[in-house]
Order: structure tokens, then sequence, then C-alpha cells
């Protein structure tokens, strides 16, 4: 298929991975997230804190670690995808669904 070393890019920004993996697992850690976005941990805890601050996502602190709540019904900030809100993101990429989706010729 492609080399992903020959394509870096993706579809997704780096913020929509974040929001995505803090949506998916509301008490991993931010160094869980990075990982999981590709990104180091200061990059997750920024982007953590451009979404928090932009009220895309909540932070509670619950003993040593910090719970994430997603608020879906706010809209996607790109003027092309601002009539879609959050949710319907969170809802295309769950976790769950992954395997039930094939593939279209």
């Amino acid at each position: 298929m492609t080399d992903d070393h020959r394509h870096p890019w993706t579809f997704l920004t780096h913020h929509a991975q974040v929001l995505l993996a803090a949506a998916q697992q509301p008490d991993a850690l931010v160094r869980d997230i990075a990982a999981e976005v590709g990104i180091t941990p200061r990059a997750a805890l920024t982007i953590l804190g451009d979404l928090e601050g932009a009220g895309y996502l909540e932070r509670e602190r619950v003993g040593r670690r910090n719970r994430y709540t997603v608020h879906p019904l706010l809209p996607l900030r790109h003027p092309a995808q601002a009539a879609h809100a959050v949710g319907d993101l969170l809802t295309l990429f769950r976790a769950d669904d992954a395997d039930t989706v094939g593939a279209s010729s």
C-alpha cells in the first residue's frame, strides 16, 4: 500500500486525535494520549490546554490523575465543518464500531 515515511501527513490533526483519545479513554495519562497520537507529552499537554481553553473538554482532578469530559454539542471549528458537532466526529470514530466498518470499493 503506502509507505508512511514517504507520506507523513494524516487526515486528522493532532488536536482531533488528542480529542478522540481523551473521549475514548477519559482517565488516560497525558503520556498515554501522547503515545497513542504519536506526539510528545508536552505537545499533548499543550493541545489538551487548547481544547480545554476553547471549551471542547473539561479536565477534572481525580486523586493523582485527570479525568477528561468532552463536550459533544460544540461545533467543529473550521467553517466548512461548523454545521457538524464534535459528537459527530466522536461517533464516527467510536472504538466499538471499528470492526463493523468495511472497506468500500
